[in-house]
């Protein structure tokens, strides 16, 4: 049974993340997705492996910390590793086209309040 995520040994996760503590604006999000762009080489990081071998397919972030039961700020630390490296690239989802969107609140009150008045 893996351990839980409140269970992570700290010096663990010093040592995953190179002492690092946060990364600059990357630009990843918990809906980012990531794909591998190559496979694993001899000498990766066991992290670094595992990442590459489950983004085959495009992986949210959110799924990534999942699975690999570390915590969303550590694995954005490893994903900028092999985003730097170009080892994997990462898209944003696309927003919705502007008329699939929900209308305004406001207009939706107004609806609302006409309804009720009827």
């Amino acid at each position: 049974m893996a351990p839980r995520l409140e269970d992570e040994n700290p010096d663990r996760l010093y040592m995953v993340t190179g002492g690092r503590s946060n990364v600059a604006d990357d630009g990843l999000n918990l809906v980012t997705l990531i794909v591998s762009e190559c496979d694993p080489t001899p000498g990766m990081q066991s992290e670094h492996v595992r990442i590459l071998r489950m983004c085959t397919s495009p992986t949210a972030v959110v799924e990534i910390a999942s699975e690999l039961r570390l915590p969303v700020s550590v694995v954005r630390i490893l994903l900028c590793d092999l985003l730097d490296t170009g080892r994997i690239t990462a898209r944003n989802p696309r927003p919705a086209p502007a008329e699939s969107r929900l209308p305004d609140p406001d207009v939706l009150r107004q609806v609302l309040v006409g309804l009720e008045n009827l």
